[in-house]
């Protein structure tokens, strides 16, 4: 299966995106929400975090607190470290499990880590979504209402734009009007479509 790897900074519009590749009939594996998945209600993953950061990180439905979790993490280094190091094994194989049941052309695999995990290894080819850091910040926080200090962590934490640029094989300008986004991202399925063939040949 031909992978395409979609990443970009939080709040570069990566969901944007992989919904208009969805419409193409692409399969879209989206790491975030496997991510969501592992650490569900009464796994073992969400009891190993609620045991290490006290109960208080488990909402009255069982649920993890997100929001809590992300500003404990983005304020200690360590905290984050123990947390990827739980969480990234077990969102790795799901991935691949995604992947080799795929039934599209292509896949695609939307992560915002893409870079900074071994997940770059289950993909052929890595596409960018590219803002401006300020466009960055003010759409995260719209968005997430979370504190401006957090989301400036997260930013911190991820991979610095011109690294995440010099990673790509193709770039999206993401402060252009949809139209135009929608013309390129028509341009690169055909791309990816005649890649996924010879790669299957």
């Amino acid at each position: 299966m031909f992978v395409v790897g979609l990443t970009g900074g939080i709040g570069s519009g990566k969901s944007t995106v992989a919904k208009e590749f969805a419409k193409l009939d692409v399969q879209v594996i989206d790491a975030d929400q496997i991510a969501r998945e592992v650490v569900e209600p009464g796994s073992t993953a969400l009891n190993e975090i609620s045991e290490h950061f006290g109960a208080d990180i488990v909402d009255s439905n069982g649920e993890l607190n997100r929001k809590a979790l992300r500003e404990i993490v983005f304020a200690d280094h360590e905290a984050r470290e123990w947390l990827e190091s739980l969480l990234h094994p077990l969102i790795a194989e799901r991935i691949q499990q995604r992947v080799a049941t795929s039934q599209s052309e292509y896949c695609i695999l939307e992560s915002p880590l893409l870079l900074e995990t071994t997940q770059a290894d289950f993909v052929h080819r890595v596409l960018v979504v590219d803002v401006l850091e300020s466009t960055q910040l003010t759409r995260t926080m719209e968005r997430d209402s979370s504190p401006r200090a957090t989301i400036e962590a997260i930013i911190q934490s991820q991979l610095p734009r011109k690294q995440r640029l010099e990673a790509a094989d193709d770039i999206l300008d993401n402060e252009l009007p949809l139209q135009t986004l929608s013309a390129r991202i028509k341009e690169l399925h055909a791309q990816y479509l005649a890649l996924a063939q010879s790669h299957d040949e």
